[in-house]
């Protein structure tokens, strides 16, 4: 699993490179960042959700497992940023220990995470509907949970946001692919085109991430130590704790290598997101994104080896 997983997480940050000369080169502008975001989130999210499903044989045994993805995930965000909370309280007062408490949890595990568990598990086809399930718990957590610990106000929480979005929508429109084989009544170009435009998504969640790169000074990047601490937590002590967790329980392997792998992706771009909805502070949200994904060629094939 090692090599495997190293070659892919290579290949997915290889796509940084075209968005980070396109910027270096002019051709490439900030500006264009909210489009394209818009696009990834809005069309992309729900077809690669949709694809996933698509590649599934409905089974009761696999329906059964995802409810325990859902669920399992659910617990193990909550609780890591329960922790977090409990130990930074007293500092809540300061911004950068807010955006730890998210930052130590939330990852990118649509557009990062679902390739890198195909390819590990590749016999798994249901690993890329774990993905889905853990996507949908950490948005349930976004809007409220991690809204409350990003403002300090449970005003801003948002129950609505939470279970209205587009990743809530792309798992919904994706279940009926699964339960009863839709894609099989429908137009083979027309699933041949929810699949692409899937399969879409993680090079072009990279391009952005590759303008954005270029658009920051590498030396204020590297220069916060609370972003070391936030990708520290993220990268390495989340996942080893979801995953000694799940281990416990009498869970598939697909199981317990997805909740590991999915733990260790890299920080979700949703935190700067949120940090910018809320007028809070961008830097610490971007470089935690952007040095995590750098970083995660090292930390993702190293925690493959705790498979078995």
């Amino acid at each position: 699993m090692f090599s495997i997983a190293l070659t892919n997480v290579l290949i997915t940050l290889f796509y940084i490179l075209p968005g980070y000369l396109l910027k270096k080169g002019n051709r490439a502008k900030e500006e264009h960042l909210s489009t394209l975001s818009a696009i990834l989130v809005y069309v992309g999210t729900p077809c690669l959700e949709i694809s996933a499903f698509m590649s599934m044989d409905y089974t009761p045994e696999v329906a059964q497992n995802m409810v325990y993805f859902f669920f399992a995930t659910l617990f193990l965000q909550g609780a890591f940023m329960a922790l977090i909370y409990f130990f930074c309280r007293k500092r809540y007062h300061e911004s950068k220990f807010r955006i730890l408490t998210i930052a130590s949890v939330l990852g990118n595990v649509g557009f990062f995470g679902l390739p890198i568990v195909r390819a590990l598990l590749p016999n798994n086809p249901e690993v890329a509907c774990y993905s889905s399930c853990f996507m949908v718990s950490m948005n349930i957590l976004v809007f409220t949970i991690g809204v409350f610990a990003l403002t300090g106000d449970t005003k801003y929480m948002s129950l609505k946001a939470a279970l209205l979005n587009p990743t809530v929508f792309g798992f919904l429109a994706g279940l009926p692919f699964f339960i009863w084989g839709v894609g099989d009544y429908l137009p083979t170009p027309l699933t041949s085109a929810i699949s692409l435009i899937g399969s879409m998504t993680t090079p072009l969640c990279m391009f952005i991430l590759g303008i954005r790169l270029a658009s920051m000074s590498f030396r204020k990047i590297f220069a916060e130590p609370m972003v070391y601490l936030a990708i520290g937590l993220k990268l390495l002590v989340f996942p080893v704790f979801s995953y000694f967790l799940v281990l416990l329980l009498p869970l598939p392997l697909s199981f317990r290598a997805s909740v590991l792998i999915l733990s260790a992706t890299p920080c979700a771009s949703v935190i700067l997101n949120l940090a910018e909805m809320h007028k809070g502070k961008t830097e610490m949200p971007a470089d935690c994104i952007l040095v995590s994904t750098l970083l995660c060629f090292l930390t993702i094939p190293l925690l493959t080896l705790l498979v078995r």
